[in-house]
């Protein structure tokens, strides 16, 4: 039986057999681990439970040919859970992580465990060990939370959303997967919205999976089915007339160099450059004239703009700021789609396109030069709302209802936050606006 003081003598020890040899120190610390009790450790460890816990991602897509049959399969095992009583509330004022012990973390226990996140045999005692920091970070991942292990703010509330409100959420989504449940084609590319990612489907298998950010509620990214037919390498961005009345004059009385700094050049109904100084930027209405920005790194798309037809003048494109696809709420655009590493999603679009290899298109990018490359197929592109599914391995992924169509408020766990009045479905990225 090990007490405290004898692990630390005991890691003393291996610290030594560190010094011997890799074999010598693993024996001493398996020794250690291996023993039939821990004193007031024994309530389990084990490294890989919290590594491997988070592999939850599949590579079967969103709308993959047995989509609705895991599904229904998932909303079989959830009828049985809200059927046998739901799951309990996990109540704490504690950010529960390893170490902790604490009355709540046995509620933690028995939530994980009905929801399948958590062995049974995982028991039911007050300590968060590393089987339940495992689970967490399997609940998280299923969740679209950052996998830390720790029960903050976003993840007690997803915790705390009732079972039979998590089955109606995946009623509702079957109906939505059935909508799509015809043949999508060979190749093509899907936005899921309330994930902020995008599946690259190839014969039946997600070949690439991308972080997006997506647009914010009173800006929403609509739901579409389209076609690809252009990659634009190097694009220009011209500024909406809304942007020019509203934020471009504005910024020119107060630093005339705006434009010049951030490569917007004026250009007039015959192709002419105008130059700023000959504007009153003083006017009420903004020049008739069109602003456009070069090509280039600060450019508002950066490298890359993925065209595909719509009435909502939306498409995908790479950005600047690539800090963004870092942060838990990827809600932040005006209705278009940023993707992050755009250029792997571009050379997959491209590969049947002849001549536009990876060394190709990253040489093209490199020159500067506006470039725009139809695709030899159109690939097929469609946005979808989709905020509960499942796989074959029967595990089911829940996301907040960031534009509250799922009818339940728990659902929206996230978007209390930047709602400017009514809705607009799609729009001009106004937040394209170069600082």
């Amino acid at each position: 039986m090990f007490s405290r003081r004898a692990f630390l003598r005991s890691a003393a020890t291996f610290g030594a057999a560190a010094v011997v040899g890799p074999a010598a120190a693993q024996t001493a610390i398996d020794d250690i681990l291996n023993a039939p009790r821990r004193g007031n450790w024994d309530d389990q460890f084990d490294a890989k439970a919290s590594r491997t816990a988070t592999a939850v991602v599949s590579n079967n897509p969103i709308f993959g040919a047995g989509s609705t049959n895991y599904l229904q399969q998932a909303i079989y095992d959830y009828q049985n859970i809200v059927g046998s009583g739901g799951w309990p509330s996990v109540n704490t004022q504690v950010k529960l992580k390893i170490g902790v012990a604490d009355p709540a973390v046995q509620q933690l226990r028995q939530r994980l465990i009905v929801s399948g996140d958590l062995p049974r045999s995982a028991g039911l005692s007050n300590a968060f060990d590393s089987y339940v920091d495992g689970a967490v970070k399997r609940f998280q991942a299923r969740h679209g939370l950052p996998a830390d292990g720790e029960v903050g703010e976003y993840t007690l509330k997803a915790l705390n959303v009732p079972a039979d409100t998590r089955l109606g959420q995946l009623q509702t989504n079957l109906v939505r997967l059935q909508a799509m449940s015809g043949d999508l084609g060979r190749r093509y590319v899907v936005v899921n919205i309330p994930a902020a990612y995008i599946e690259a489907v190839e014969n039946g298998r997600v070949a690439l999976r991308h972080t997006a950010i997506v647009g914010k509620i009173d800006r929403q990214s609509p739901v579409l089915n389209s076609k690809i037919y252009e990659v634009i390498l190097n694009p220009y961005w011209t500024a909406p007339r809304s942007i020019i009345q509203k934020d471009i004059m504005p910024l020119m009385r107060k630093d005339p160099t705006y434009l010049e700094r951030n490569a917007i050049r004026l250009i007039d109904g015959q192709g002419n450059e105008v130059s700023p100084e000959t504007v009153d930027w003083n006017a009420e209405k903004a020049p008739n004239l069109m602003f456009r920005q070069d090509p280039g790194k600060i450019n508002a798309m950066s490298s890359t703009k993925i065209n595909f037809h719509n009435e909502h003048q939306v498409y995908m494109h790479d950005t600047p700021q690539q800090g963004l696809f870092n942060k838990l709420m990827r809600f932040e655009s005006s209705g278009c789609v940023r993707v992050q590493n755009v250029r792997d999603l571009s050379v997959w679009l491209l590969k049947e396109t002849p001549g536009w290899s990876r060394q190709q298109m990253e040489a093209t990018i490199k020159s500067g030069v506006n470039t725009p490359i139809k695709l030899a197929e159109e690939v097929p592109v469609y946005f979808t709302y989709i905020t509960a599914w499942s796989a074959k391995d029967r595990v089911v992924q829940f996301r907040d209802d960031i534009y509250h169509k799922d009818g339940a408020t728990e659902l929206a766990l996230q978007t209390g936050y930047g709602q400017e009045g009514g809705v607009a479905v799609g729009a001009v990225e106004s937040d394209f606006l170069p600082q």
